[in-house]
């Protein structure tokens, strides 16, 4: 019987899913599903091509062989719609993909009440950083010299980019030479630390698989009781097949893990110090946000956004009919999110104005963060409920219970 924390190597049995990495996540969803664990399974397919995410809800099992793979172009985020569109799994019970950033929304969403955490199973997937479609189709045609349109499938592995043709031959370009370029992976992956989802109930990814299991197995680690007991459930149902990792795997995952984060904390340092400090980052955020035209695009993407009565539409606060509306406007978004950004960048990605509203709150909250940490050490804030509690009295902070 698996435990949490537990680690293996795994893939299907199934000879008509073909997967990226040995298809074990495709039969676990499958598996879930056809024994009625789950009643649908929410998932991101390919459209008309490798730059076309669209969400897939899925309750018919055979449907999900097509979702098999995976796509670095593809930046959505998903809880968002489980709250909007299947009443936050009230009544359903949902398994789901998710990124870090997808687990830590849930989490978030669940605190807010807005979503049934004991109906939603998550499968997590091991994340590198994604590339926004446009960025992608441009990046291929101007420096790796290819159309994008013969591009048949993408990677991240072993710090490159790699794109693989319609002839079958591939080429990669190193990661940090691309975003030193100003391209490749979107900003707010850059700065990520959570490249392993463990807030999920399984972790699941191609680090630590090598030699002649590379692509053909997928090291999972089981993250929950819950993901226990449906990995065992298809194991012994003859879904999948598994073996331990081999020592050294361990040790390649464990480096991965370390090299990305340690590259995620970086890039957080270079990002912020370019931000400045004090009055002189307030500055640039006021001038950043004048831009506004309150569109709504930033409240309507974030995953945490979810009162029914939002602030920033109170005429005590915010001027109606003015644009761009005063920084109270921005000031109240600010306050509210920030401390639980979970760093997504759905909010600055879909900005029609660019203005860099996620990298403003994931500075703020990781800086909170710090301050707290500093107060009470090995407090970690992504953690946390947002309602007060006694435990937080000393914080200098006010934590308010959002409706």
């Amino acid at each position: 019987m698996s435990a949490k924390g537990d680690m293996c190597y795994a893939w299907t049995k199934d000879a008509g899913i073909k997967g990226e990495c040995g298809g074990a996540v495709t039969s676990l969803l499958k598996y879930a599903l056809q024994n009625h664990i789950v009643d649908a399974v929410l998932t991101v397919k390919k459209g008309v091509d490798i730059y076309d995410p669209q969400p897939a809800f899925i309750t018919d099992p055979k449907e999900l062989d097509a979702c098999a793979g995976s796509l670095h172009c593809g930046t959505l985020l998903l809880p968002k719609l489980i709250m909007k569109y299947l009443d936050g799994a009230k009544d359903m019970k949902v398994a789901v993909t998710v990124k870090g950033c997808d687990a830590k929304a849930m989490y978030e969403l669940a605190k807010r009440g807005k979503i049934n955490m004991d109906n939603i199973f998550m499968i997590g997937l091991n994340c590198g950083g994604s590339v926004t479609p446009f960025t992608a189709r441009t990046m291929i045609l101007e420096k790796y010299g290819i159309n994008p349109d013969d591009v048949v499938k993408e990677e991240i592995d072993k710090g490159q980019f790699i794109v693989m043709l319609k002839d079958g031959t591939h080429k990669g370009i190193s990661i940090d030479e691309l975003e030193e370029e100003g391209v490749g992976r979107r900003l707010n992956c850059q700065r990520c630390e959570t490249k392993i989802p463990r807030q999920a109930d399984i972790a699941c990814g191609n680090w630590g698989v090598f030699g002649e299991k590379a692509g053909k197995a997928t090291f999972v680690e089981i993250c929950s009781e819950k993901g226990a007991k449906v990995f065992d459930g298809a194991v012994k149902a003859g879904i999948i097949d598994t073996c331990a990792p081999e020592a050294k795997g361990l040790e390649i995952r464990g480096k991965i893990e370390n090299v990305m984060v340690k590259m995620g904390k970086k890039n957080q340092k270079k990002q912020f110090d370019a931000l400045g400090y004090g009055a002189e980052r307030l500055e640039f955020m006021q001038k950043e946000s004048s831009r506004c035209i309150k569109c709504y695009t930033c409240i309507e993407a974030c995953p945490i956004c979810s009162c029914k009565d939002c602030m920033t539409k109170d005429p005590n606060f915010v001027i109606p009919g003015r644009i761009p509306p005063n920084f109270m406007f921005h000031m109240i978004r600010y306050a509210h999110v920030a401390p639980s950004c979970i760093n997504c960048g759905q909010c600055q990605e879909l900005c029609p104005m660019d203005i860099p509203n996620a990298l403003f709150m994931h500075a703020m909250q990781t800086e909170i963060q710090e301050l707290i940490g500093a107060q009470k050490p090995g407090y970690d804030m992504t953690q946390s409920p947002l309602a007060y509690s006694e435990d937080k009295k000393d914080s200098g902070f006010v934590f308010i219970k959002m409706p």
